[in-house]
């Protein structure tokens, strides 16, 4: 019986996750990434030293080098009131509880971000072509997002509980 994509993607992703975000952030953070093109300008930015004080380790692993939370691990995972997801790096409101859904990845999900909330680029780490989603103002990587989403939008933004901030209505 042929495995689902997304079974596939997750037993690879959790094998990688035992690996450890320190050797993620070092072997496939921006660092690191030949396929990444020429930085961006964002218009909130912070030296690399001001970012680590700012964020926790595991934030700063994730939305500056590109690291990937452990699947499940995100206390947000299981977060439903009514309430605003920010980014964790410059606190710029990014999704809406009203679009968040339970994608049985292990990260939370939403199918729509907010109007100029999020940018876009191609990601080609890992081996495979994603869609790397990360903050427009401070240029924080957020996640990827796949075209596996519900209706209205058919797309599941997945991102790492940690790169978010949870303000309830």
């Amino acid at each position: 019986m042929p495995i689902a994509r997304r079974t596939a993607l997750l037993s690879g992703l959790n094998l990688l996750a035992g690996a450890g975000i320190a050797t993620l952030a070092a072997g496939f953070g921006r660092a690191g990434a030949a396929a990444k093109s020429a930085p961006e300008h964002f218009e909130f930015t912070l030296t690399d030293d001001q970012w680590k004080a700012r964020l926790s380790p595991q934030a700063y692993a994730v939305l500056r080098h590109e690291a990937t939370e452990t699947p499940f691990s995100s206390a947000l995972n299981s977060e439903h009131r009514k309430g605003t997801f920010s980014c964790a790096g410059c606190a710029l409101a990014l999704f809406s509880s009203d679009t968040k859904f339970d994608s049985g990845t292990g990260w939370p999900s939403f199918f729509r971000p907010l109007p100029n909330a999020v940018a876009q680029q191609t990601d080609t780490t890992l081996g495979m072509v994603r869609d790397e989603v990360h903050c427009r103002r401070c240029g924080g990587h957020l996640g990827h997002v796949f075209d596996d989403g519900p209706k209205p939008t058919g797309l599941r933004y997945c991102m790492n509980g940690v790169a978010l901030a949870f303000t309830p209505a």
